[in-house]
């Protein structure tokens, strides 16, 4: 049984929970000081996050196996093609069958159901909005008939689900209100987590093309487009805070964020470069963030894309516990 959970766990790609996790904890930091903050409704929230987090990764796999083959990308790398793996391998080895895939993620989102059904009962009927608009647009994420990320629209939904309606939901499950310092945060945390699946997109261009997966970067189809795009989901976050600042939404120690800006720089410089002179190798810099397994990256050729993929991850990671660090000054 113990062997059947990790199994599940790991293939729920869990490494991939910071995205969500981050930006849930940085929500519920920001509800701490209000009067009707409580912790374990908070807590709850986040683990809620976490398992829809896991269960929408499951699903999209179903899905996403019951569109196309998921060899695809094996293929494009033994035609030369800079793309990564398949992710769903424990499948095409024969580990598991669709049909557990399918009821193990509906496992995963029940216990999330079952935490809202909690956080509903001491909150109200306004968690259970949220909480629909989530579900209906995390699972049409690749389940039909909308299957947004099959039109483009994927890097917007993981926008709105694990930024915005992410910490607007733990927010209201942590102390019963909505406040504006907390919907204004959403949107530069929302963006920078997109921000993550966004690079992903525009270094796999080419090979998603070739096999027609229709990303937001081949929508575009236009990498001049696709890096002016970029330029505003870096960078538009900043900006959101200064306006925050000047609308005294929130409180002047937000600029300390703007000590991540060398690092969103660089984050597009190298974006720039991947588009002019794919071929140009970059050495992490401490500043950057960790990145760890390093030697392993190299082994396996993969600087160009990690080194971009580890900032972007690392920019939000810090974006957050920038924010959540200020919480504890008032």
């Amino acid at each position: 049984m113990f062997h059947k959970i990790t199994f599940w766990l790991d293939n729920a790609r869990p490494t991939a929970l910071p995205q969500s996790i981050l930006p849930a904890l940085t929500a519920l930091f920001l509800s701490i000081h209000s009067e009707n903050f409580v912790w374990w409704l908070a807590v709850l929230a986040v683990v809620g996050v976490a398992f829809v987090h896991l269960g929408l990764n499951l699903f999209d796999d179903y899905f996403d196996t019951k569109k196309k083959k998921q060899t695809y990308r094996e293929e494009m790398v033994h035609t030369g093609m800079r793309a990564r793996i398949g992710k769903t391998p424990y499948l095409t080895s024969g580990k598991a069958t669709e049909k557990q895939l399918f009821w193990v993620s509906c496992v995963f989102c029940g216990i999330a159901v079952l935490i809202g059904a909690v956080i509903l009962w001491f909150r109200g009927v306004n968690i259970a909005y949220l909480a629909a608009i989530t579900a209906v647009i995390g699972i049409q994420y690749s389940a039909p008939p909308l299957r947004l990320s099959y039109h483009g629209l994927g890097e917007f939904v993981i926008c709105i689900i694990f930024g915005c309606l992410n910490m607007i939901g733990v927010g209201f499950a942590a102390c019963g209100a909505f406040s504006k310092e907390l919907l204004l945060l959403s949107l530069p945390v929302g963006l920078l987590v997109m921000n993550i699946v966004y690079i992903h997109s525009i270094l796999d261009f080419f090979p998603d093309k070739e096999v027609g997966k229709r990303t937001l970067a081949v929508l575009l189809n236009n990498q001049r487009t696709m890096l002016i795009l970029l330029f505003f989901v870096i960078f538009v976050p900043f900006l959101t805070i200064i306006s925050g600042i000047l609308l005294k939404i929130c409180g002047i120690k937000y600029l300390f964020l703007f000590l991540l800006l060398p690092m969103a720089i660089t984050l597009f410089k190298m974006m720039v470069d991947f588009v002019k002179s794919p071929e140009k190798k970059f050495t992490p810099k401490f500043w950057l963030g960790p990145f760890n397994q390093w030697k392993a990256i190299q082994k396996y050729n993969l600087e160009w894309f990690m080194i971009r993929w580890l900032t972007a991850r690392n920019l939000i990671s810090f974006f957050c516990l920038i924010i959540i660090i200020l919480q504890f000054f008032k």
